[in-house]
């Protein structure tokens, strides 16, 4: 299982590569729960999202005739776009399989990194077939976007940064989706902050991991489309170390209607200058909504930016 040694290393790994987001006050959160509220804002990294951390580490951790070989994963378009990025800085094959519910832009954003994109169906399980069969017909590595030790391990140096940044924390709000990311900050942030409580926030539409943790084991949920489409998508019936993690880690889960995401969309742009997807808004969204009761000083993850900017348009310019 994940070990906090793990990110630490991974760190070294991933650092030279990355850049250090910021971590800045929010003025009108804080004002607005009645407590002080920090955004944490990773839709300012490379890429656009968290992504690229755990797609860098497990690149890097492959033996060479994994690299030669090539790799290959299934991507709602961040963590497509991240492993893209980083194959092309290793210089090897890349092929990210895809539903054809992916936004035109992160499929464009992919291609442009140089990466093979192949879209298939309309739901993630149908893209995944044709990545267990590249890997099993033609020996590519298949890369998780998050049951993966090495990918977990390099999302976990985000929860590096935030205890550097702000290492008196009572709350962090993370986008849960597959696990990768809360799975791996958790686990730094709660080695270095014992009292920290960690808690998730999906959509309420078809959020995998909620479901599952309910019914005590992985589940198959029903895919549907939401502005938080990054966070879209199960977590496999046969998860080896997400959902234990989720379950050990996370303290509790908290789900939000598309009106709140929008809501957190519009909050970004107008009151905190930042540019978010629906997935980076997720945590913000559950502040406002007011779903949560906080005490004491409190963090929320913006985790990407990868959004169509008409559609970032339109939501911005509505009052609802």
């Amino acid at each position: 299982m994940l070990l906090f040694e793990d990110i630490v290393r991974a760190e070294k790994i991933v650092s030279k590569h990355i850049v250090t987001t910021p971590v800045v006050h929010s003025k009108a959160l804080s004002e607005a729960v009645g407590e002080q509220i920090y955004l944490k804002l990773e839709n300012q990294q490379i890429t656009g999202s968290f992504k690229i951390r755990g797609a860098i580490n497990a690149i890097s951790n492959l033996n060479p005739a994994q690299k030669k070989a090539g790799v290959v994963t299934l991507s709602t378009g961040n963590h497509g776009r991240g492993l893209a990025f980083a194959a092309k800085l290793m210089k090897i094959k890349c092929i990210i399989c895809m539903s054809k519910l992916v936004p035109e832009n992160k499929i464009e954003g992919i291609r442009a990194l140089g990466a093979e994109v192949r879209l298939i169906g309309t739901n993630q399980d149908e893209a995944q077939l044709e990545a267990d069969r590249l890997s099993i017909e033609e020996g590519m590595t298949y890369i998780s976007p998050f049951d993966n030790i090495n990918v977990i391990a390099g999302q976990g140096t985000l929860g590096l940064e935030i205890h550097r940044q702000t290492p008196k924390l009572n709350f962090a709000f993370i986008p849960l989706s597959g696990g990768g990311l809360i799975c791996g900050v958790a686990m730094a942030l709660k080695h270095l902050n014992r009292n920290l409580k960690v808690i998730g926030v999906s959509m309420d539409r078809g959020a995998a991991m909620y479901e599952s943790q309910k019914a005590g084991k992985p589940i198959f949920v029903k895919e549907e489309e939401s502005l938080a489409d990054a966070l879209t998508g199960g977590i496999g019936l046969d998860n080896k170390y997400t959902f234990e993690l989720t379950k050990q880690l996370v303290d509790e889960i908290i789900l939000v209607s598309e009106k709140e995401i929008a809501d957190g969309i519009r909050h970004a742009y107008w009151l905190e200058s930042q540019i978010v997807e629906g997935a980076g808004a997720v945590a913000i969204a559950s502040l406002l909504s007011n779903k949560f009761k906080l005490t004491g000083p409190s963090i929320a993850l913006m985790c990407g930016r990868n959004i169509n900017i008409e559609r970032h348009f339109t939501l911005i310019s509505s009052k609802s």
